[in-house]
């Protein structure tokens, strides 16, 4: 409170090795199945944030402004991910592009005064491991499915109890044609709390960042027995999605609320104990 103000944490000990656990194991998942990993810069322009959907000077804005400059603090991995490339034609041949991002992430959650405001769940900065697809328009439905079947895989393996909804219209954010949310259960909630989203924004973005590829389209001539030729057709928008792989506060809680055994100790998730130096359980300390 006297250093940051409210919404800001401090974690000590095994909770360091808890949070640095989540991002390597996420990304090393991530990895092998063939994302691409990245991290990202803290702070982007406010053109490249507004391209991708969000509105860094409206009234009850998320986004943090920095005085005197055309540049905003990040909420998301996506926005530089996606802004690295704007006004760029990608060659046919190199989509899909997968890639998972390490970012801190900085909101102001204006608007959410009473809502979950008390602990880990709702905090102004924290880390993320994100994924982000560029794709062809006809593929972006089967790879949405494919990044919250990485989600709910992931959420499996942690031991969480959690379920998946697949969002009203209402609901979504303005990028989104499709959205699905991920909610774990929470003890200290007393109900589900979201802890994953995974969007498809199809041209959305990639029209305002003037992402585009050229589709190779094969010629047969049924008069030769050559190879079909490849020729270049007319530019097209690529589409974009995102999903998030580990938002670490909130993964933090449904580790700490749901392994939580009688006499105060916290059972680490094994998938998550070789990333932790074998740490297996977090024991209560006395204060220090």
């Amino acid at each position: 409170m006297q250093v940051s103000g409210t919404k800001f944490y401090y974690l000590k000990n095994e909770a360091v090795l808890l949070e640095m656990g989540l991002i390597n194991w996420a990304l090393s998942e991530l990895v092998t199945r063939g994302y691409t990993p990245l991290s990202t810069p803290d702070i982007v322009r406010s053109s490249v944030l507004e391209k991708c959907g969000f509105q860094p000077r409206a009234l009850n804005t998320q986004v943090y402004s920095i005085e005197g400059t055309d540049q905003c603090l990040a909420g998301t991995a996506e926005i530089p991910v996606g802004g690295m490339y704007m006004d760029q034609i990608i060659d046919d041949s190199l989509l899909p592009l997968k890639f998972v991002a390490f970012s801190h992430c900085f909101r102001t959650e204006a608007g959410a005064a009473g809502y979950a405001t008390r602990g880990m769940y709702r905090v102004h900065q924290f880390s993320k491991v994100e994924m982000f697809v560029i794709c062809r328009p006809e593929d972006s439905d089967s790879f949405h499915e494919e990044l919250i079947s990485i989600e709910e895989s992931l959420f499996s393996s942690l031991g969480l109890h959690y379920k998946t909804l697949d969002m009203p219209s209402e609901d979504l954010g303005a990028p989104a044609y499709r959205k699905y949310d991920v909610e774990a259960w929470m003890p200290g909630l007393g109900r589900y709390g979201e802890i994953s989203s995974s969007s498809n924004c199809t041209d959305y973005q990639s029209r305002r960042l003037n992402i585009r590829y050229r589709p190779a389209i094969e010629e047969s001539n049924p008069s030769t027995v050559d190879k079909p030729k490849k020729r270049k057709g007319q530019l097209k928008f690529v589409h974009t999605l995102n999903a998030t792989a580990c938002a670490v506060p909130r993964m933090i809680i449904s580790i700490l609320e749901n392994f939580q055994q009688k006499d105060g100790s916290i059972i680490i998730p094994e998938v998550l104990q070789p990333f932790m130096g074998g740490v297996k359980a977090i024991s209560p300390k006395s204060k220090q």
